[in-house]
């Protein structure tokens, strides 16, 4: 989430809202608009009854009503290697503002032992997971946890690592040193041995590879500048990074080959660069296959008119590229409600989650369970909720479930759903936190999780 940004105006066609989720039993669905939260609904008190179609909450941590303290951006899941099942989560939208909202601050670390029943463990305080702002980044491969520090625009890169393998209920401390530069985002290569740091601006940002194969010991192999990289996401054998581009407004794919090969004096060229009609502020890029066929879920937070101090369209929302041919890649189908679209602006923008300019109907992150076959995408549309699409057929997704739990805060009765989601998918589970109330487990219903 970048705190400043401008787009330049240009002639849209705007994609239509992905088709509605048909919602069985139990549900308790929307009551207009997909995604939307009215100020009937407040009024009437339907609101705090939340949202819910095809799914249930099965477990829940947290305060309601913080304000931003009570969630942030990422959650994951693990085992470890001892068979302990844990959770971890930022609770620190914007730094220091919501460490005041917060009861305590850091980075949580649940015990999901008992899915129905979080229990803190431990809390990492050290000082990028006081701010990790965006950074928070997991390898499950070697048990890996580390942030960067960094805020909506930057801060000093500091850069903690942690080693959650014995026993992820206690991760232990590895180190914690000045090598991300500049922080605001990052991630894993998958296997676990090099960290990408980046620093949003999108004037001088700065993107930083640091091996981590050591974690006590990180060394950076790279600073490239002057480029703008929100959220990135690296293939599996590490040649390609995709990273939402700020300053080129879109999708960037870079060669990283000689920084996974440790080539020295590394180059790491563009491969390409693509754009979309209703580019927002591009997010995150996250890599997978279907039927052996390579694509990418790209998302972009907030609107287009977020720079001015407004909320309005045109909104991002998410879509997904075929970059079967990663030199051409193409927009094959778009992730996005009613509540999205231009013509029903007028309709919402009296709703309190429509109000807020770091805010508004607009989305922030997608997950999907597996790089491989991934039969779900769950996105955070902030006061619209977390929001399941079926992605089987990636040229023709489909919602199937939502969970919205609005709660009152000092701004009104709104949700701020900013995290990507984690999976327990044997359980049919969706993890993730929201901003205003904490850490949720979302148990999907009635077989619509493919």
């Amino acid at each position: 989430m970048p705190l400043i940004l401008a787009v330049p105006g240009h002639a849209t066609t705007e994609p239509p809202a992905t088709p509605r989720a048909d919602c069985g039993p139990g549900s308790d669905p929307e009551t207009g608009l997909q995604g939307r939260v009215s100020v009937a609904d407040v009024s009437s008190g339907r609101a705090y009854r939340g949202y819910r179609c095809n799914t249930e909450m099965r477990g829940h941590f947290g305060a309601s009503g913080n304000e931003g303290g009570s969630g942030g951006y990422k959650v994951f899941r693990y085992v470890d290697h001892a068979g302990h099942e844990c959770a971890f989560y930022d609770s620190t939208l914007l730094f220091p503002v919501n460490v005041v909202a917060a009861d305590v601050p850091g980075v949580f670390v649940l015990d999901m032992t008992d899915p129905a029943h979080p229990v803190r463990t431990a809390n990492l305080v050290t000082p990028a997971m006081l701010s990790p702002h965006e950074s928070l980044s997991f390898n499950a491969a070697r048990g890996l946890l580390a942030a960067g520090m960094g805020n909506p625009l930057t801060y000093p890169g500091v850069v903690d690592i942690y080693d959650a393998s014995t026993d992820c209920r206690h991760p232990v401390l590895k180190s914690s040193t000045p090598m991300g530069l500049l922080g605001h985002e990052g991630n894993f290569t998958p296997d676990g041995n090099t960290l990408w740091i980046s620093n949003a601006n999108n004037g001088p940002g700065t993107l930083t590879a640091i091996d981590v194969s050591k974690p006590a010991l990180p060394r950076m192999l790279l600073t490239m500048t002057g480029i703008g990289v929100h959220g990135m996401n690296v293939s599996d054998d590490g040649d390609r990074l995709y990273y939402a581009d700020l300053k080129d407004k879109g999708l960037t794919i870079l060669d990283t080959t000689q920084i996974q090969n440790r080539t020295p004096k590394p180059q790491v060229p563009v491969v390409s660069h693509l754009t979309w009609d209703t580019v927002s502020i591009p997010q995150n890029a996250i890599p997978f296959t279907r039927a052996g066929h390579p694509y990418l879920v790209e998302v972009d937070e907030f609107s287009r008119q977020l720079s001015s101090g407004t909320v309005g369209p045109p909104v991002g929302a998410a879509r997904i590229i075929d970059i079967a041919d990663d030199a051409h890649p193409s927009v094959v189908s778009d992730l996005r409600l009613e509540v999205n679209l231009a013509e029903n602006f007028d309709t919402v923008k009296g709703d309190a989650g429509a109000t807020h300019f770091l805010q508004g109907y607009t989305a922030h992150y997608c997950a999907v369970p597996s790089r491989v076959d991934p039969t779900i995408v769950a996105c955070s549309f902030i006061p619209s909720g977390l929001r399941v699409f079926d992605i089987r057929d990636p040229y023709h997704p489909t919602e199937i479930a939502y969970f919205n739990m609005p709660v009152k805060t000092l701004r009104g009765t709104t949700s701020y759903a900013m995290s990507a989601a984690a999976f327990a998918p044997e359980r049919r589970e969706i993890w993730y936190s929201d901003g205003n109330s904490g850490f949720y487990n979302i148990h999907v219903t009635n077989d619509v999780w493919p």
